[in-house]
């Protein structure tokens, strides 16, 4: 059986998610959350090492799309 942890975000990132989730295969946040550390995850893994610029890339992603401020 899988055990899981908490991760707090902002209540008012938590609503921007809750939006932007709204229509798509994503039921909540934490299904959101969870795809988006696993990518990060995956790509690290891969490539052996996430460089400075991978990560920034990354963050500049997720601000694009309203994830981060």
């Amino acid at each position: 059986m899988t055990e899981y942890t908490t991760v707090s975000i902002p209540k008012e990132l938590a609503g921007r998610v809750e939006e932007t989730i709204e229509g798509t295969s994503f039921t909540s946040t934490s299904d959101l959350v969870r795809f988006l550390l696993r990518s990060i995850v995956i790509q690290h893994q891969r490539s052996g090492e996430l460089t400075e610029a991978q990560f920034e890339e990354i963050t500049d992603q997720l601000r694009t799309l309203g994830y981060l401020e």
